[in-house]
């Protein structure tokens, strides 16, 4: 009985791995994966195309340098091979892929030259898109040093408006977006921080410079009600300031209360489904100002932007604490990223702003901002303003001679009337005679003639004086002792 239901059970083990075996696929052998060569379906067997395969496969095991002495092989045996530009384009890969600061400085060094090259091709835009993944790859966080995002953010430009049909386009302009993310993060942070330290003029500066720079930028709405209140504490510290003559304080609020105002309104008509907009809407109700209507475009294209947005997760800001670089999961994904060059507000120019409308208010007519001050006459000229050229005069008085022409055959020198160039001098022109010199001082000599100066011996030294023991001090005589007080000498 037992064997009977072990050839049964051993029967359906059989039969289950005859069904099962039926659904696998065969198994193929495993080759190697080639998808970074982008010549693998090229059925060839020339000599350059192996040695570009040949490289590829060694780039895809991490040996970089004999990828490199491969491709630098096939470029100096075939120059003429039809590979060439997929070779020269391979070497900065294996420089991008290596890493590390030197090995990314050789990449864009292949890869500029490769546009140098061969401008037309399209393999130009990936290197041009590659130039700004190696800045994109070595930026910092918003609070660290930001040269690196801004040499990506100018490379990924230059990559769209030089490429604009390129298939990249749309990967540049992502990666255009998360380097802007970055960058207004950085000039937000700053633009806050100066207005907890109540310099209200950097704070309008660098909030503006995020609106009008970066206007995808996540948190452009807390950039424009930082402006907004910034205005309105301007407001507030002109009604508290003294010396002020109450008119000129009121129209000064007035023009503040505008401004902080005309802010509040754009945070409702350009993001009305962002994260701060009740709280615009709030500041106007407390001003006693109309709370603008946002239009059913402002509507859909805000609600589409912040769609695109990914939510800040436990684990990205665990991350962000951890690893390198920023993290962009708020950068937007919709609309096309600013393509300009960054317009700068500077803190200089809100002061001047805020000059000219204290004069304003005081009914003071503006100054010319181009006024030059005329060079004083011992001061050296100036740039804007250069002093007048010197002026030559004729002597009033004195002997000097000018310019005169001689023309008379007797010898005797005149002036002619017809002459080109004038005597410059006055008309007498008499040399007066010369003056005999003085006489010289008698010599003063203190020996008297006929008399002959004592000789000196110079062997002779002088002889040292006898000490008088009277002139000695007391201290210096030592008393006598033992037997030396019998004797009297």
């Amino acid at each position: 009985m037992s064997l009977k239901i072990a050839a049964v059970a051993l029967g359906v083990l059989v039969l289950a791995g005859a069904a099962s075996g039926t659904d696998l696929k065969p198994r193929k052998k495993k080759n190697e994966d080639l998808s970074a060569n982008p010549l693998k379906n090229v059925n060839s067997k020339q000599p350059d195309k192996e040695l570009f395969d040949k490289a590829m496969l060694a780039m895809k095991k991490g040996r970089f340098d004999v990828a490199r002495l491969d491709l630098q092989t096939m470029l100096n045996t075939y120059p003429e091979s039809e590979y060439r530009m997929r070779a020269k384009l391979a070497v900065g890969d294996s420089w991008f892929k290596e890493g590390g600061t030197a090995a990314l400085t050789q990449a864009e060094a292949e890869y500029s030259d490769f546009i140098t090259f061969f401008p037309d091709a399209p393999e130009a835009a990936e290197a041009q898109m590659k130039v700004g993944d190696i800045y994109y790859q070595q930026m910092e966080k918003p609070d660290r040093d930001y040269v690196n995002a801004q040499n990506a953010e100018k490379e990924y430009r230059k990559m769209i408006n030089m490429f604009p049909d390129s298939t990249l386009v749309p990967r540049a302009k992502q990666k255009l977006r998360d380097v802007q993310e970055v960058l207004g993060e950085r000039e937000t942070d700053i633009g806050l921080f100066y207005q907890s330290r109540e310099n209200y003029t950097a704070a309008i500066a660098r909030l503006s410079t995020v609106v009008d720079t970066y206007p995808l930028y996540s948190k452009s709405d807390q950039a424009l009600l930082g402006i907004g209140d910034s205005y309105a504490a301007q407001a507030h510290a002109v009604q508290m300031a003294k010396g002020l003559n109450g008119a000129v304080k009121e129209r000064l609020q007035a023009v503040y209360l505008d401004k902080a105002a005309e802010a509040y309104d754009r945070v409702i008509t350009r993001y009305p489904m962002a994260p701060h907009v009740e709280d615009a809407r709030d500041r106007l109700v407390a001003m006693n100002r109309p709370v603008p209507e946002p239009t059913q475009a402002a509507i859909a294209e805000s609600e589409a932007e912040e769609q695109s947005r990914q939510p800040m997760h436990f684990t990205d800001k665990t991350f962000d604490i951890i690893k390198h670089g920023p993290t962009v999961v708020e950068a937007v994904h919709v609309g096309d990223p600013s393509l300009d060059d960054p317009k700068r507000t500077l803190a200089a120019d809100i002061t001047k702003e805020n000059i000219a409308l204290l004069n304003a208010a005081n009914g003071k007519p503006a100054a010319p901002a181009d006024a030059a001050t005329p060079t004083a006459a011992n001061e050296p000229p100036r740039s804007d303003q250069p002093s007048s050229a010197p002026q030559l005069q004729s002597p009033e008085s004195g002997t000097g001679v000018g310019v005169q022409i001689v023309s008379a055959p007797s010898g005797t020198a005149t002036a002619d009337k017809d002459a080109v160039v004038k005597p410059v001098g006055p008309d007498k022109t008499v040399v007066p005679a010369a003056e005999a010199p003085a006489a010289a001082p008698d010599q003063i000599n203190e020996i008297k003639p006929g008399s002959v100066p004592a000789a000196t011996d110079s062997t002779d030294k002088k002889k040292k004086p006898k000490l008088d023991a009277a002139d000695e001090s007391s201290s210096k005589k030592k008393k006598k002792k033992g037997l030396s007080k019998l004797n009297p000498f």
